[in-house]
This record gives C-alpha cells, sequence and structure tokens, in this order.
C-alpha cells in the first residue's frame, strides 16, 4: 500500500473535487423543466447574490438592486401558481445556501403574504393583489407575531380589530415583521372584538393613517432581512380589504403549517452552504506541509456535516410528496421544521470549528451562516413548539396549557 505522504503528493496532481452538498442527488427527482427554474435560480443566487451579501450582511442592509433582476427570474408566484412542492421547497432551499436573509425576504413575500391572499382571500382579493406581487411591484409582510405574544399567538393576540360599518378598526403592535420597513402591504393578524376570533386583513402601509414601523436595529442574525415594530394606532380597514376566509386562528394556521416546511427546505440549504464552504477551506488550507482535507478529525467533520444535509433534504423530499399528495399535516411540518433545524445548528458549528479563527469573519461566509442559524432555529415557531405539536400526536395526549 503507498504511504500517506505518497498519497498526499499522488492527490496533489490530480484536480480536486468540487463540493457536491445534494450527494443524493435529490435535484434529479425534478422534471427536466423544474431543473431548468432551479438552474436559473441557482445561477442567479451565485453571481448576483453571492458577490455582494456579505458587505450588506456587515451594514445590516437590503440589496435593493437585486430586485429588478429577481424580477427576470419571473417566479415571485412559485408558491401559489401550482409548482410541486419539491420544486418550491427546493428554490427555497438555494437560497438558503447562498443567503438565508435573501430567502427570508423572498419566503415572507412569496410564501406568507401571497399566500395568505392566495389561501384565504377572496377571487377579487386574489385578482387585486397577487398579480403586482407577483411581479414584485408590491412587496408584502406577514404580521402575525407580537412583542408580548410569540408562541402565544393562537389564543392571546393583543392587537384587536372592532368593525364599525363598512372599516375595521385596528390597534396594537407587531414584531419582528420581515420586510416591513420597507414593504407595500402587510397582512395583519388580529383578534375581533366582538366574537374573539381571528381575523386577517391586507393594509396599504403608506395610505393607511396610524400605521408605523420602525425598523429594529443591532440583530446578530438574518441581518440582511429588515425586521420592523409595527404600530397600529385607529387604522382604519376596509372591508373589502378583509380577508374573506380568515375567520380564526386555525385558517391562520394553516398558512403556517405550508410555511413552515419552507424553513425545513432553508435551513437545509444553509447547511449546504456551510458544507460548500467548509469543504473548500478544508481543500485549500495548509498545514504541516499538508491541506488540513488530509487529517482524519477534519474529514469526521466533513462526513458528519454530510450526513445531516443528506438527511434533512431525504426528509425534506418526503415531506414535500406528502403535501404534493394534500395530507400533510401540522405534526408532519413541525417534525421537520425542528429536525432539520437542530441539524443546522449542529452542521453549521462543525463547519465553524473546522474553520478555526478564520470561521469567525464574515468573509469566509461560515461565519455569517452560523450567526444566521439561531434565527431560523427560533422563527417560524421555536424547537420547543414545534416538539409539542409532534408530541401531542403521537401521544394523543396534549401539553398544551
Amino acid at each position: 500500500m503507498p504511504s500517506t505522504a505518497a498519497a498526499i503528493k499522488d492527490t496533489a496532481h490530480k484536480p480536486l473535487p468540487v463540493p457536491n452538498s445534494d450527494f443524493y442527488d435529490i435535484v434529479g427527482t425534478l422534471n427536466p423543466d423544474e431543473q431548468a427554474i432551479l438552474t436559473k435560480v441557482r445561477a442567479f443566487m451565485q453571481t448576483r447574490v453571492a458577490p455582494i451579501i456579505n458587505k450588506y450582511w456587515v451594514e445590516d442592509a437590503f440589496p435593493f438592486e437585486l430586485i429588478e433582476p429577481l424580477k427576470g427570474l419571473d417566479i415571485g408566484s412559485i408558491a401559489t401558481a401550482g409548482h410541486s412542492s419539491k420544486l418550491i421547497g427546493m428554490v427555497t432551499m438555494e437560497m438558503g445556501r447562498v443567503d438565508p436573509s435573501f430567502a427570508t425576504f423572498f419566503g415572507v413575500h412569496t410564501a406568507l403574504a401571497m399566500g395568505s391572499i392566495a389561501v384565504l382571500g377572496s377571487e377579487e382579493q386574489k385578482q387585486k393583489w397577487l398579480p403586482p406581487m407577483a411581479r414584485l411591484e408590491t412587496i408584502g409582510c406577514f404580521g402575525l407575531t407580537e412583542p408580548l405574544v410569540g408562541s402565544g399567538t393562537g389564543g392571546g393576540l393583543t392587537t384587536t380589530a372592532r368593525r364599525e360599518g363598512d372599516t375595521w378598526v385596528l390597534n396594537g403592535e407587531k414584531k419582528w415583521i420581515g420586510n416591513a420597513p420597507w414593504c407595500d402591504v402587510s397582512v395583519i393578524w388580529a383578534r375581533d372584538v366582538a366574537d374573539n376570533q381571528v381575523k386577517g386583513f391586507i393594509v396599504e402601509n403608506k395610505k393607511t393613517p396610524g400605521f408605523s414601523v420602525e425598523k429594529i436595529e443591532n440583530k446578530m442574525a438574518l441581518k440582511v432581512v429588515q425586521n420592523g415594530l409595527i404600530t397600529m394606532k385607529d387604522c382604519r380597514v376596509h372591508e373589502e380589504n378583509r380577508l374573506a376566509n380568515a375567520n380564526s386562528f386555525r385558517d391562520t394556521a394553516h398558512v403556517l403549517r405550508l410555511t413552515r416546511s419552507g424553513v425545513g427546505w432553508m435551513s437545509t440549504g444553509v447547511q449546504m452552504g456551510a458544507y460548500d464552504a467548509a469543504l473548500v477551506y478544508a481543500q485549500q488550507r495548509m498545514q504541516f506541509g499538508k491541506p488540513i482535507a488530509a487529517f482524519q478529525m477534519v474529514q469526521e467533520l466533513i462526513a458528519k456535516i454530510l450526513a445531516n444535509v443528506t438527511a434533512c433534504q431525504s426528509l425534506m423530499l418526503r415531506l414535500a410528496e406528502i403535501e404534493d399528495d394534500g395530507k400533510l399535516l401540522d405534526q408532519h411540518a413541525s417534525l421537520a421544521k425542528a429536525f432539520t433545524t437542530a441539524r443546522m445548528r449542529e452542521s453549521v458549528a462543525w463547519a465553524r470549528e473546522l474553520c478555526g479563527a478564520n470561521g469567525i469573519i464574515v468573509d469566509n461566509n461560515v461565519g455569517r451562516l452560523f450567526a444566521d442559524a439561531e434565527a431560523l432555529y427560533s422563527y417560524e415557531g421555536t424547537f420547543q413548539m414545534q416538539n409539542l405539536i409532534v408530541g401531542k400526536a403521537a401521544t394523543g395526549i396534549s401539553a398544551f396549557v
């Protein structure tokens, strides 16, 4: 058998493999038309987003210059136009692979804001709002979480809606609302004081007196996404802007069930990005006369990250099949969100560890993904809440108060 030194020397004369974080070729399950769409998204993320995103992350700013080229991809209606859940998920995964902040902006707009209107709006509301939103001419956000109400939104919303003739008067606050500081419309969820049920409203931000947004500063994660604190003081919204089929929190939860799977795909993409960056670093970083990729313990880290990535991809692929079959339940989405975000935390930590001190700087991408992972772990329902949903389904006993 050749010596280790000889093997390393021989390797030095061969081109090293490029990172392949799709180890089981899940992209190969897409049909040719879907693969073509995914290829466009991947190229956009790699050529337009990747070169500038670190700068915007450090500056805590959003790259508005990317909106126009994003329009050219014609994917604004991807979550509402009947595409397969596999394609929607893999587009989210590809975005998350380069930057989960940009993926979050896109998901909030297309899945949460547009999805609420597509699932719960009247035909008139769909015709009015969805076309300009699909063209990215009108950008939306989703206002559910409040300063004092996160996991308890199902029964504890403090934002109120009071009907007065043909208008509704909204009062309250919403916090951590992605896109809110600059978007055009907000889907706001409020408790109807008449029946104590949660209702949904389409609020035109700049045209609604009493509606104001303060940007949340000094975040350590998802810094490119602009999150806002929305304050509503006697905001008057016409009845025609009340989501026609949103009559209880059960309806709100239906939208969340669909978007929760998106976080699973995004978390999988974050791991892919961390794996790609860590592997390239290991192939290039020299210590003791050889690349650190030649060391056994480094290879173990690489293998463990890849195993996490592949497990998450396989889980999400099956979840997409369940969703496309119309059988998606809350516990299915919750299990996926909890599992993928937990594995993501492991993967980005291992990638950071592999890169040593260089892993804490933004330039290597790993540090940015490491920080951003913390936000994904918590939003769209915490790890603990997801496990309680799964636990109730598994045991038949609710642990909720």
